[in-house]
């Protein structure tokens, strides 16, 4: 019998021996077929009633009765499914009780039809019976076929005469097709879909949309974490292992294996039968013994951990130790306040129970609290100390509300009304606060303090005496006050300030003078209100003057020139009506700060009056600058107040503002323009203009910065400036004032020069010289020698050459012999060799020679008339080396250089470097820079014994500075007219930035050395070790504009006339570095309230197209600095869509607006 009824012919059929045998495994010997017969019958008799009710059991009796055909496996099969089909309808019997009465029609139909489309899986053999009853209803195609599967089951297969279709065709429709949105899964074939395409389809006209979820199965692997993640930061806090290396002398004898290091106090294994070799340590010992380690052992590996805290703890215990002695050490308590982040940071010495270590440890609250539980500690046994008090303050900054705040700060200052260093920081502090801050009441604060501290050193305030520094503080921030109304638009108030203070300084009445700064301010009310010309203004006499005549009867009545020229018509403010608004509006805002600086008076020879003015805010009332008086005794203070005036107007005076207020007045990048510096690096024109724009400009940020002038009225002011303060000074001081004057007439030349103005060029050199005659003119300036390399300097830059060497030679015939000891006249000889140099490098500079040669003899100078003898160069160096000697104190006979020697130091070095690189090389300049260099560094070092005393430091230090300039310079010439290695210019620049991180020049030609090279990680790390050292601001501003500049550079590189390539040279995170640059540096102290940084931030975001993330920063900025008007106006042109807003939160903070919105819509009408 066959194991498979469709095979048995095959198995059957003669002369197939082969396929017998590959066959024999579909024959069962052990099947019988009367046991299948008499089964199916016993089970046709017991079915027969029921057969007659239920159509399933009738097919079932159908086919028990052909199972005479059918092997016993299929029988076996069907009587399971039978038996399991029977027990499930009594199941759901039972289940059908509890349902609701709203769904027996759909339960009926279930139990009777089919199982629902969940179960419908599981009902294999009900699906079979419909589909043979469908099939015996069916017309068979051939009589043959229809009489065989009348009477038996046959395979499909084995019908020879089927020319249709075989598959079976069900048209009974299935209700679950209604109720479910598709067919049920088991229906339909399984398959994967590779990818999203099809075959025979061309990719490039034609696709498939597939709808429904994407084949595309989500990745579920995780994304490894970066190193900035808390969980790795968590790891990267946690203390290592520590490791101790013992290297032993190697051993000659041969070991069979290596010995394992173990510590010292554990005895060496012993040999036993667990141990036959001796390497197994105690812990393996116990291990195969089936033992465990005792407990002082198992708590072993904890010993580093241990170690660690109990070294935290006794630092702690010290330090409690150390209070608990010496209560008023404030440097100590503040030290102890900075250990708190360490004990932090410590895993487990804080924590109070297992899991709470991990949480302390990145709470900041807990940390804060700390702190502020050991200041106020501190405080209680140093109640006076307001170092202490100001750290609580900035601690408390970070989780107390502004109101509170502000209300402590102000109980700190009515403690300490003497202390000036309180009084900068709580106005730091105030102009800081978006919240509550506004013009009138920050011009209001700084009036109260400057007053308060008036009366504080007058005496007035008998409870507090004025501590040491206090009227250097005051001048400080009267400075402060000027440059913060200057930021926020109101120009007028700042002239108004120095006006003032010029009156009350220098032209004070005698009668007056010993009175309280009080008393003084209310008798010059009556000046100020009086209408007199004041400092600036045409016909100005002074306070003292007016008050003389008042006290002889007043003014005599004076005709006014009928020579006085037209006033200048002004400008068309709106030029072009087609442009946008916001443009639209910022030229007609800059042209308004341009012209209308100057505070507006009314003009008595007009019969002008108060109501004429057409913007009242261009009128100062005295209550505006009544209590920013201030009374200076002192010369040098008095004459830093006419530099910082100036310098104010755009004057370049060589005046640096006190380091206090130095980052809060910078606002626009000249510090990054190099001028002049690539084309003559000996003679460059250094304005000196540190970042601080005069007054009346407010620029764009990135435009170049060249001192071009104001407009004709505002050149009359600074002119009548000069006239009135030159006769109040004498000697350096004059000459150093009428230097200033010279220096910005020639600035204006160059101006014209770079912007190749030939018509303004002819009439600023014309006036410019005219200018210098008249200064030599005077008694007191013919020897000067200032003046006259000025001069000089003024015709060499026009072209005048032989008319510039005629003036030198005429300025050193005069001189005589000084045997270098005049400063101005080796400064005078130096710029003439450098002009020299510069002229005529391939000649090596045999003129140049001769002027240095003989500024050392003692006969008188005479003109260059050929080449230079060598017995002249020997005996010029000799001297050299001489006087060098003796500046440097250095000369075996002679006693230490006095400290008048220090002010020829410099230009004697430079003199003397000039001369050995003309005459034996670079190396003999290095050579003379290393000796000068090694000998002042040594002196100006803390731990030095000093050259001359700590009085003269500070001194030596500038000294120094400049003759690393001079150094610099040289080497930068001469990588320009021969071939040398970048190595020695940096290396002095990095030693050089080193001691003096705040010198931009030395910044500005680092930046642009290392632009050159392509790798930046040196200049990357020199960066980061300045930037974590130094206090300046200076390596955080040039350290950003270096990525920057790479920037440019990578992005001119990857475009070809304005479109985008390739990249050739990977970006590298240029963008990311630079922003984090940004971040760290607005989170210092200096850099958070620099204007410059802010408005350079927003800018380089803007330049990156993100402006949600730009607008950010800009009202992040604003937090900082709601004073600066230069971040608003940078917000109109970078978001133009926001210019009302902007121009609202300017009103709101009294900055000064000039152009309102209404009269501008006026004004485009017209």
């Amino acid at each position: 019998m066959a194991l498979f009824p469709a095979f048995a012919g095959i198995s059957e059929a003669p002369g197939s021996g082969g396929a017998r045998r590959e066959l024999d495994w579909l024959s069962n010997p052990s099947f019988c077929v009367g046991s299948v017969t008499s089964l199916s019958q016993q089970t046709g008799e017991a079915t027969t009633p029921a057969s007659e009710g239920s159509p399933l059991l009738v097919f079932l009796h159908r086919n028990l009765l052909k199972s005479e055909l059918v092997d016993e496996s299929y029988t076996n099969r069907e009587l399971t499914q039978i038996n399991r089909k029977k027990k499930k309808e009594k199941k759901k019997r039972r289940k059908h009780q509890h349902h609701k009465k709203t769904k027996r029609k759909s339960e009926e139909w279930s139990s009777s039809e089919s199982q629902p489309d969940s179960d419908s899986g599981k009902d294999r053999p009900a699906r079979a019976s419909r589909d043979a009853q469908k099939e015996a209803k069916t017309p068979n195609q051939g009589n043959n076929a229809a009489a065989d599967t009348g009477h038996r089951c046959i395979w499909l297969e084995d019908i020879q005469t089927l020319t249709g279709e075989i598959f079976r065709t069900d048209k009974k429709p299935d209700p679950a097709n209604w109720e479910y949105k598709s067919l049920y899964r088991g229906d339909i074939a399984r398959y994967k879909r590779k990818g999203d395409s099809c075959l025979g389809i061309n990719p490039k006209k034609q696709c498939i949309s597939w709808e429904g979820a994407s084949t595309v199965k989500k990745s579920s692997r995780k994304h490894p974490e970066r190193y900035f993640t808390k969980k790795n930061v968590g790891l990267m806090n946690t203390s290592g292992v520590a490791v101790s290396s013992r290297t032993e002398p190697p051993s000659s004898e041969s070991v069979e294996f290596i010995p394992v290091k173990d510590s010292d106090d554990v005895a060496a294994p012993v040999t036993t039968w667990l141990n036959p070799l001796g390497i197994y340590d105690q812990s393996t010992t116990q291990w195969l013994q089936g033992q465990g380690p005792a407990e002082q052992e198992a708590k072993q590996p904890d010993s580093q951990p241990d170690g660690e805290n109990a070294a935290l703890k006794a630092k702690v215990e010290e330090f409690n130790r150390k209070v608990r002695e010496n209560p008023c050490d404030t440097q100590l308590w503040m030290a102890f306040v900075d250990f708190q982040d360490e004990v932090m940071r410590s895993p487990g010495l804080c924590a109070l129970e297992e899991g709470e270590q991990e949480r302390r440890k990145k709470s900041l609250k807990l940390l804060l609290e700390k702190k502020l539980a050991v200041l106020e500690r501190a405080i209680e046994s140093n109640p006076s100390s307001v170092d202490l008090k100001l750290a609580k303050l900035r601690l408390c900054a970070e989780f107390w509300e502004p109101s509170t705040l502000l209300k402590e700060w102000q109980k700190l200052i009515f403690l300490h009304p003497n202390n000036t260093a309180l009084w900068q920081k709580y106005l730091l502090f105030c102009q800081s606060q978006f919240s509550t801050f506004s013009i009138s009441k920050l011009h209001s604060l700084y009036g109260k303090c400057l007053s308060t501290l008036s009366a504080v050193k007058d005496g007035s305030i008998l409870s507090h005496p004025a501590l040491p520094g206090t009227e250097e503080a005051m001048f400080a921030l009267f400075l402060q006050q000027c440059h913060f109304l200057r930021q926020a638009g109101h120009s007028e108030k700042a002239i108004s300030l120095f006006q003032a203070m010029v009156d009350f300084t220098f032209f004070k009445p005698d009668s007056v003078k010993e009175l309280p700064t009080k008393v003084q301010v209310e008798f010059f009310e009556p000046f100020w209100d009086s209408g007199e010309p004041r400092a600036g203004e045409k016909g100005a006499r002074g306070w003292r003057a007016w008050m003389h005549q008042q006290e002889r009867g007043g003014w005599v009545v004076v005709n006014p020139d009928e020579e006085d020229d037209e006033p200048e018509e002004e400008e068309q403010e709106i030029k072009d009506k087609t442009l946008p608004r916001w443009q639209i509006w910022l030229t007609a805002e800059r042209s308004r700060d341009q012209r209308h600086w100057r505070p507006w008076r009314p003009d008595k020879t007009k019969k002008q009056t108060e109501e004429d003015c057409e913007d009242p805010e261009r009128q100062v009332l005295f209550d505006d600058i009544g209590q920013s008086l201030i009374r200076l005794s002192s010369q040098d203070l008095q004459f830093q107040l006419v530099e910082a005036f100036l310098q104010f107007l755009g004057v370049p005076s060589g005046f640096i503002p006190p380091s206090t207020c130095l980052y809060l007045t910078m606002d626009e990048s000249s510090i990054f323009d190099s001028g002049l510096c690539d084309e003559k690096p000996l003679t460059y024109f250094n304005p000196s203009c540190l970042g601080i724009s005069c007054v009346g400009h407010m620029d764009q940020l990135g435009c170049p910065r060249w001192t071009k002038g104001h407009n004709r009225e505002g050149e009359e002011f600074v002119c009548n400036i000069f006239h009135l303060v030159l006769p109040l000074f004498s000697g350096k001081q004059k000459s150093q004032l009428c230097f200033s004057w010279l220096r910005y007439e020639i600035a204006k030349v160059i101006w014209c020069l770079h912007t190749k103005n030939k018509k303004r060029l002819k009439s600023q050199g014309k006036n410019c010289k005219k200018l210098a005659k008249n200064l030599l003119k005077e008694p007191e300036n013919r020897n000067n020698f200032c003046l006259w390399k000025q001069y000089a300097h003024l015709e060499w830059l026009l072209g005048n050459i032989e008319d510039a060497r005629k003036v030198f030679d005429t300025a050193l015939s005069m001189a005589g012999s000084s045997e270098l000891k005049d400063r101005e006249l080796c400064e005078l000889s130096l710029l003439y060799a450098e002009l020299e140099v510069e002229l005529s490098p391939d000649s090596r500079g045999t003129r140049a020679v001769h002027i240095l040669t003989r500024l050392t003899e003692s006969s008188p100078y005479g003109p260059y008339s050929g080449q230079v003898l060598g017995i002249h160069i020997l005996k010029a160096r000799k001297a050299y080396e001489h006087a060098l000697q003796d500046c440097l104190g250095d000369s075996p006979v002679s006693d230490p250089a006095p400290a008048d020697s220090l002010d020829c130091l410099s230009s004697l070095v430079k003199c003397f470097m000039l001369f050995q690189y003309l005459t034996v090389g670079i190396d003999g300049a290095v050579q003379v820079y290393g000796q000068v260099f090694a000998k002042l560094k040594d002196s100006t070092s803390p731990e030095g014994s000093g050259l001359h005393g700590g009085a003269n430091s500070q001194t030596l230090t500038s000294v120094l500075e400049t003759i690393t300039l001079m150094h610099t310079s040289l080497l930068r010439f001469h990588m320009k007219v021969s071939m040398c290695p970048l190595t020695p210019l940096r290396e002095t620049l990095s030693e050089a930035l080193k001691l003096y991180p705040a010198n931009q020049v030395l910044w500005r030609l680092y930046v642009q050395i290392q632009n050159k090279s392509h790798s930046a990680s040196k200049t990357r790390r020199f960066f980061d070790a300045v930037t974590r050292s130094a206090k300046p601001l200076e390596p955080w501003l040039f350290a950003i504009e270096a990525e920057k500049m790479r920037k440019r550079l990578v992005e001119a590189v990857q475009r070809v006339a304005g479109r985008e390539i390739h990249a050739t040279i990977p970006e590298t995170g240029l963008t990311h570095r630079i922003r984090a640059l940004f971040e760290n540096a607005v989170r210092t102290e200096q850099g958070s309230q620099c204007p410059l940084l802010w408005r350079m931030y927003l800018n380089f975001l803007v330049s990156l197209g993100n402006k949600e993330r730009s607008k950010g920063v800009f009202y992040k900025a604003l937090q900082n600095c709601p004073w600066a008007k230069a971040l608003y106006m940078d917000a109109v042109q970078y978001f133009p869509d926001e210019l009302q807003e902007v121009l609202d939160l300017m009103t709101e903070k009294e900055l000064r607006v000039r152009m309102p919105l209404e009269e501008l819509e006026l004004l485009l009408e017209d």
